[in-house]
């Protein structure tokens, strides 16, 4: 696989600082069900990498005496660790609010029974990827028959209570375009998805996120080896909007790994980046409990670009209307 790092100097991002601190996103494990295309984790059925149960209790550890209220949890497939569950309910009874960035066809593997009904359980807010509404484009981006099985998990969620109007249960669904340009306006999207979700599956969801496809990882590669990194690059730094500056996701949150380093955002912490942080070469989150991160300077490469072009994109979707 190619790497990109070294790809991120040309352009020169701007300078960036924390704010307080509000959402905790932990990677449980680069281990997945799954094999996609944009994956910018890399995450696949033959990863091992997972979250152990001593780095958990670090997690709740801090969630207990940092007075951060949200905890993101990603992968991989989150749902594959041993200690998920464990996690989430701790976590809930601790007063934290939980999201699982989940897959949708992990609802529907063997071992995970009762998943579905645990997260709704737990009030937990499902944030779930469907990079399109059309099988043919799910299913060359995820593998043949993702999209099927994403559309019964969603059936089956609906059924739960996920996605309905009282907003009880928050289910958010995520599009990436399919190769090398920018996401078209999320809020026109949005109406698109959820017409043809509802009029031919019936389907219900909350929001719909427009994320970026970041060059690095998996995708990256496939631009070095397609002789398009460069073209990418130009197209997102051309399309760089001082205003998204204010809200990018780094600002607000911590992205920790499996191991319990942890980095700005989860994209720094698939090209090893490390938080930048006085006394501490790569950080773990044991070290930061008592520290106060506001003004901390941000680790920033040419790949930032990514959540600054266009409308924007972090975890939360598009930045601008």
């Amino acid at each position: 696989m190619h790497q990109t790092l070294h790809l991120m100097q040309r352009y020169g991002f701007p300078a960036l600082r924390r704010r307080q601190l509000e959402t905790l996103q932990v990677n449980l494990g680069y281990r997945c069900n799954q094999t996609c295309l944009h994956c910018h984790v890399n995450a696949g059925p033959q990863r091992t990498e997972m979250m152990s149960r001593e780095t958990v209790a670090d997690v709740l550890a801090f969630l207990e005496v940092s007075g951060v209220r949200q905890l993101d949890l990603t992968g991989g497939a989150p749902e594959l660790n041993a200690h998920f569950r464990s996690l989430v309910m701790r976590a809930r009874e601790i007063g934290v609010h939980v999201i699982d960035r989940c897959n949708l066809t992990i609802l529907e593997e063997p071992g995970q029974e009762g998943l579905a009904e645990f997260l709704a359980h737990q009030q937990v807010e499902i944030t779930a990827s469907l990079p399109c509404y059309l099988e043919d484009n799910v299913d060359r981006q995820r593998g043949a028959g993702v999209f099927k099985r994403s559309i019964a998990a969603l059936q089956r969620l609906n059924a739960l209570g996920y996605g309905m109007e009282d907003g009880r249960l928050t289910l958010n669904l995520v599009y990436n375009p399919q190769g090398a340009v920018l996401p078209p306006d999320q809020a026109g999207l949005e109406i698109d998805y959820k017409a043809e979700l509802g009029k031919r599956f019936g389907v219900r969801f909350t929001r719909l996120y427009t994320l970026a496809n970041m060059p690095i990882q998996r995708f990256g590669s496939t631009l070095v080896s397609n002789g398009t990194f460069n073209a990418y690059m130009a197209l997102l730094k051309d399309a760089h909007r001082d205003g998204n500056l204010e809200q990018v996701m780094c600002r607000s949150l911590l992205s920790v790994d499996w191991q319990g380093y942890v980095y700005d955002c989860d994209f720094n912490q698939m090209l090893n980046l490390p938080l930048v942080l006085e006394g501490r070469q790569r950080p773990q989150l044991s070290d930061l409990i008592g520290r106060d991160l506001e003004r901390n300077p941000i680790a920033v490469r040419d790949h930032c670009y990514g959540c600054t072009a266009g409308n924007g994109s972090s975890c939360g979707g598009a930045l601008a209307g």
